[in-house]
Order: structure tokens, then C-alpha cells, then sequence
């Protein structure tokens, strides 16, 4: 867009796009600052909600209790346990050691068959008797702590159910709030961004060939990334429906506001056709001329132009418009829209009005409009 412009309009059209961006830049910073301070809506922008949130504490404190308590007891008895599977260790063994030692000596009596040992057989049989009686004492007091775990395994799985069935409870209440806290940030953004977004809109469609443009298009910077960024990602979305509702509807609006600026531009095209020649050529900008030219447009229908083996014709095959003629003094062809010719820098004939445009005074074409370096062309 800055090869038509003389080098100081090329540098003021670079620091008027230098200035609208630091001017986006500083807008966005503020109102980002402004949405995360603004006093009771900061917090329902940052908290993070937990299904946690909404488990009603005196009944998680209770299962939490018995909980802890269960988990106490079940370490105890675990302890108790080690302790009887100690003693039935220590209870076999011995009753195992005695009975090897009672069996090699029935053994040696019955080789000697010796009467008069028949009450030590009596006492050597009520001491395996009671050794056998403590390991199965060690046993029951085993198999007891085993119950009782047991027990405490299946007190400690209820709680787990019931602290189940409270998240599960609370699972409801957790998604109505973060349905509630999605629509009120995305309320409190909205009303940041869609009044700053319809305004912005605004400025494009009537205020683009205002003296402050590069002020006013930081500001449409601004507003698009707030909608983009502070609006679109905190979007609710339930199922995907407000979503897709609101690209439906986004894609309408454009579409439609599309046909209707093209209906208008096709109807303003017939318009220009009709008119004459000079109305059309000074309705055209001198420097989009140019650029349309130099890019094998024709500048009044913006269709190729068309040429022959000689090059490029005279006139548009199209719309009649005259895009180069001869020079009136030294008959050298030239594009018709050059006020001088660049061949003896005679004016051209066909009005030439003396004007001041981009910081210069001198002859310019006649209904050439003086606008700044980087307005938009109308």
C-alpha cells in the first residue's frame, strides 16, 4: 500500500501504523488491569471450583472421624496380629521340638519294655497335651485379630461408599455453580467487549476517513482483541450449543452484512458506468488509479485490461474508461491519468488545479482528495 506514496508520506503512513498499534497496546493493557480489579468480580474470575466445594462439611468431618479412627484400629490390630502369628510360631515349634523328643523316647521303651515308666509316659503326654493346647490358643487369638480386621476392612469400605455418595451428591450443586460462574464471567466480559466491539464496528463503517483514523483504528485493534481473547475462549458451553449458536449467528450476520456490501457495490459499478467519462475519471483517486494501472486493472471496473501484441489498449474493453493516451506536445503515450508527461514534463491537458496535498504545493490532477498518507482510499 506505500509503493504510490512519496517518501514522506510512506514514513508518516508508517508511524500513523506505528501509533495505532502502541495505542492498541496500551488500551489492551489497561483493560485487562480494569477486568481483573474490579472490586467482587476478581474472585469469581480466578477460583477455581471443586466438587469438593459443595460436600456439606459437618458430614464429610464425621467420615473423615471415622475414617481416621478405623484406620488407627486397623493398625492396632494389624500389630496384634504380628504379635499372635509371633506366639503360634513359637507355640508350634516347641509343641513340634516336644513331640520329637516324647516319640524317641516311646521308642527306646518299647525296645526295653520297662513297666516302671509308665507314669512318666503319663506326665511326658499331658505336657504335649498342654503345649498343643497353647498353639491352638496362639491360633484362635490369630484367627480373632484376622476377624477383626476383617471388620475393620469393611467399616473402612462403607465410609469410602458414603464419601462416594456425598461427592456424588454434591456433583449436582458443583455443576450448577460452574454454570453459574461460566454466565457470570462471560457476562462480566461481555459487558466490557460488546459495547467496545458494536463501537468499533461503527468507527470502521463511517469513520474511516477521519482526521484521527490512526488513532480511532488502535482503538478497532483493541476492541477486536478483547473480543477474541477476553470473550470467545470464557464462551459457556453447554453440550457445545451456546457455541455453535453463536458462530451460527456470527456467520449470519457477517453473510448477510457481505451480500449487502457487494449488492451495494455491484449497484454503485452500474451507477459509475453510467456516467460519463470525466465524472468517472475524477471520481478516482489519483493514486489508486495509479496502483490499479501498474497491476493490469482498470481503475473505474477493476477488471484486467485488455491488450493485443501491441500491449495494453488505450481504452477498457469493458467500461469505455481511457487508461493512456499521447502526450499533446511531444506524442509520447502515456498512461492518461499522469498529470505531467514523463517524457517533456508538459501538463496534460484535462484540468490541472494548483493544491496543496501530503506537505507539498504544486499542480495536481483535478479531483485528487486530500487525506493523510495511510487513510483509507474512498
Amino acid at each position: 500500500m506505500f509503493r504510490t506514496l512519496r517518501v514522506p508520506d510512506t514514513l508518516f503512513a508508517i508511524a500513523m501504523w506505528a501509533v495505532s498499534a502502541t495505542f492498541a497496546g496500551f488500551l489492551i493493557g489497561l483493560g485487562g488491569k480494569l477486568v481483573g480489579e474490579v472490586p467482587g468480580i476478581a474472585p469469581s474470575l480466578t477460583k477455581t471450583l471443586t466438587t469438593a466445594d459443595f460436600i456439606d462439611p459437618r458430614a464429610r468431618r464425621r467420615l473423615r472421624a471415622t475414617s481416621d479412627s478405623l484406620t488407627a484400629a486397623q493398625r492396632t490390630a494389624q500389630d496384634a496380629r504380628e504379635r499372635a502369628t509371633q506366639a503360634l510360631t513359637v507355640a508350634r515349634n516347641g509343641f513340634a521340638s516336644q513331640r520329637a523328643t516324647f516319640d524317641a523316647w516311646i521308642a527306646t521303651r518299647q525296645a526295653t519294655t520297662d513297666s516302671s515308666q509308665n507314669a512318666e509316659v503319663l506326665t511326658r503326654t499331658r505336657t504335649l497335651d498342654s503345649l498343643k493346647r497353647l498353639e491352638r490358643d496362639a491360633e484362635v487369638a490369630v484367627e480373632a485379630t484376622d476377624v477383626q480386621l476383617l471388620g475393620i476392612a469393611q467399616a473402612l469400605e462403607q465410609t469410602r461408599e458414603r464419601g462416594v455418595d456425598l461427592e456424588i451428591a454434591a456433583r449436582g450443586r458443583f455443576e450448577r455453580a460452574r454454570q453459574a460462574q461460566e454466565l457470570r464471567v462471560f457476562g462480566v466480559r461481555l459487558a466490557f467487549t460488546l459495547p467496545l466491539l458494536l463501537l468499533a464496528g461503527w468507527l470502521v463503517a463511517r469513520q474511516r476517513r477521519h482526521d484521527y483514523w490512526p488513532l480511532l483504528r488502535g482503538f478497532v485493534f483493541f476492541a477486536v482483541f478483547a473480543f477474541f481473547v477476553e470473550l470467545v475462549p470464557y464462551l459457556p458451553s453447554y453440550g457445545g450449543y451456546v457455541r455453535y449458536g453463536v458462530g451460527i449467528v456470527a456467520s449470519a450476520v457477517v453473510g448477510v452484512s457481505l451480500i449487502r456490501a457487494m449488492r451495494r457495490s455491484l449497484a454503485q459499478r452500474r451507477l459509475v458506468v453510467q456516467q460519463s467519462e470525466a465524472e468517472r475519471r475524477r471520481a478516482l483517486p489519483y493514486e489508486e488509479a495509479l496502483r490499479r494501472i501498474g497491476a493490469g486493472v482498470c481503475p473505474g471496473c477493476e477488471r484486467a485490461i485488455a491488450g493485443g501484441v501491441a500491449g495494453p489498449g488505450n481504452f477498457c474493453v469493458h467500461c469505455g474508461l481511457r487508461l493512456f493516451d499521447a502526450c499533446g506536445a511531444c506524442h509520447t503515450r502515456k498512461n492518461a491519468f499522469y498529470p505531467y508527461c514523463p517524457s517533456c514534463g508538459i501538463p496534460a491537458a484535462g484540468g490541472v488545479t494548483e493544491a496543496v496535498a501530503g506537505g507539498g504545493t504544486g499542480p495536481i490532477p483535478a479531483g485528487m482528495p486530500f487525506r493523510l498518507p495511510d487513510q483509507p482510499l474512498p
